[in-house]
């Protein structure tokens, strides 16, 4: 029950960056205006490219579609509003929009955390049991990890926007970010049992995640157990190749993630946290096409041929 002074809040301000020089703005709506739009081209490419390549209809790059997948629809729940918002004056969200923008960023942010877990046991099983890969990894296998990839996004999505959103909001609607997170969303909610949801949402997620780091992690200390046992440098190289990719697109999430979530506590600037967001919603996707591209051989070749043949086949 509210009291006779509070009110329950019917939308929200996001802040964002309008505490920035309003010079900057238009510069920052330029900037991650390209970025978003290299990443919804890159991870479309890799898609179609996968989708279009025989050659490429293999479990690794299954996993890779589906990465992409998730990427594409992450960014599309976050970064057109915060576009949006760098040139309008009116930054309100009402509070069902801001639910789905919560559900659609913690679903799609899961999903891509247990993609890359699942892509780290692809490769631990491709280097460490050859010769059983093709039962452990079998379609149908593949399907299922994907599908529960998938599932467990939506299943974190839910539980935490229900979590948040069945408080009672009152007071100041402003949210000191660019798009509705739950630190910012619980400064202003009231209640006794906003504490005991904060606790609760908090160690949810950093069950999840940390579960997620630590089977990679596992994975990756056999990868390199079994690596360091081949005789020859080209058949070390070849192998850890095969995996390099995925290993760098780990670090980058997980380093940024960690520099946001793990920050100490105590003073900070509102426009240093709002830039130090950017890094983990505009920066890490757009940076997760192109070391796939890059460092993976077989997809670049691919790459090449399918956007090659399209300027071919458009020129004639």
């Amino acid at each position: 029950m509210l009291g006779p002074n509070r009110t329950s809040t019917s939308e929200f301000i996001l802040i964002g960056f309008s505490t920035f020089p309003q010079q900057l703005l238009p510069v920052f709506f330029l900037l991650f205006l390209l970025m978003y739009l290299f990443t919804l081209l890159g991870n479309l490419l890799i898609i179609a490219t996968v989708w279009s390549e025989c050659s490429l209809h293999t479990p690794m790059y299954l996993f890779l579609c589906a990465l992409s997948i998730s990427e594409v629809l992450y960014t599309v729940a976050i970064i057109p509003r915060m576009l949006a918002d760098l040139l309008s004056a009116h930054r309100s969200i009402t509070l069902p929009a801001c639910a789905g923008q919560m559900f659609s960023s913690f679903t799609f942010g899961f999903t891509h955390s247990f993609l890359l877990t699942v892509m780290g046991y692809d490769r631990y099983v491709a280097i460490c049991h050859p010769l059983r890969y093709n039962v452990l990894m079998s379609p149908r296998g593949c399907a299922c990890l994907v599908g529960w990839s998938w599932a467990g996004g939506s299943v974190m999505g839910m539980v935490v926007t229900l979590a948040i959103f069945q408080l009672t909001f009152c007071g100041p609607n402003e949210i000191q970010h660019f798009l509705c997170h739950v630190p910012p969303l619980l400064k202003l909610a009231c209640g006794n049992n906003v504490p005991a949801v904060a606790l609760g949402v908090g160690l949810v997620c950093i069950m999840a995640l940390l579960g997620c780091f630590l089977l990679m992690l596992l994975s990756y200390t056999f990868i390199m157990a079994t690596i360091l046992k081949i005789p020859s440098a080209e058949g070390r190289h070849k192998a850890f190749s095969t995996c390099a990719s995925h290993l760098i697109v780990v670090i980058v999430h997980y380093g940024f993630a960690s520099v946001i979530y793990l920050k100490p506590k105590g003073p900070h600037s509102q426009e240093g946290d709002t830039l130090m967001a950017t890094t983990y919603t505009v920066l890490t996707p757009f940076l997760s096409p192109i070391i796939f591209s890059l460092r993976n051989k077989e997809l670049k070749v691919a790459l090449k041929k399918t956007f090659l043949s399209k300027l071919h086949s458009s020129g004639t």
